[in-house]
């Protein structure tokens, strides 16, 4: 899941299995095939692809992945002509945003269908999620590797909002068309971050008991497992003490 939430920040900071890294690798190379694909190989000249390069880099994905992902996008080398789609769903007061790159419009369709109607939940009206989320730039390091002063310093000169501590992950907050200097700022003092992507952020987070958040949880999982589904985004807030003995 992307965004605010201390359930999304720990598992970041535990880092990922070898199935979840390549699963997480076969998504971005599939956003940056597609930006190359629309808006060309240049990423200086094409911001969705200069974005999904710094989301790559962000996850530690080698320049080899990277490159020839952008030659399938631009044509120098065989690959496969991906669709977007989005939906939007509820399950009780919790709304999600769920993006999908594939090459099968319709298995897409009914995989996403069939665990929303497992979940309980069901596809919510075009719009009705979207306008509860904002697009922010959400860079997060590791807060036992870096202090929280020593990254505010820089990410402020880069034009963050907001650096906050939680977790043990440092996570830097912008206004999406400040994201790439915030990432620059902190590459240029030498941080490494875990990860850095365009986020979609709840303008109003929705708390709700443990139960719940756990059905939403175990949807959202469900739903990144799918190879087809690109991001999945909530307006949920993970409570205080959620998933403690």
């Amino acid at each position: 899941m992307s965004g605010h939430s201390k359930w999304a920040k720990i598992k970041r900071a535990k880092g990922a299995a070898d199935a979840q890294r390549g699963q997480t690798f076969t998504k971005l190379i599939k956003e940056i095939t597609i930006a190359a694909r629309m808006g060309g190989g240049d990423p200086e000249a094409n911001p969705r692809l200069r974005t999904a390069v710094i989301k790559a880099r962000g996850a530690n994905m080698p320049k080899g992945n990277i490159d020839n992902a952008i030659k399938k996008g631009t044509g120098e080398l065989e690959g496969v002509s991906y669709e977007e789609l989005t939906y939007e769903a509820r399950l009780g007061e919790a709304a999600l945003l769920i993006e999908v790159l594939t090459d099968n419009r319709n298995r897409a369709a009914a995989d996403v269908r069939n665990i929303l109607t497992r979940a309980g939940a069901e596809l919510a009206k075009a719009g009705s999620v979207a306008r509860l989320l904002t697009r922010k730039g959400v860079v997060t390091l590791d807060g036992e590797k870096y202090t929280e002063d020593q990254v505010m310093e820089a990410a402020l000169d880069g034009g963050a909002e907001d650096v906050s501590l939680s977790d043990g992950v440092v996570e830097v907050t912008s206004a999406a068309e400040d994201f790439e200097n915030v990432v620059q700022a902190l590459e240029a003092k030498s941080f490494e971050t875990i990860s850095a992507e365009i986020s979609m952020i709840p303008e109003a987070p929705v708390i709700l008991d443990n139960n719940d958040t756990g059905k939403v949880l175990r949807l959202i999982e469900k739903l990144e497992e799918n190879d087809d589904v690109q991001n999945v985004y909530s307006n949920i807030e993970i409570p205080e003490g959620f998933g403690e003995e």
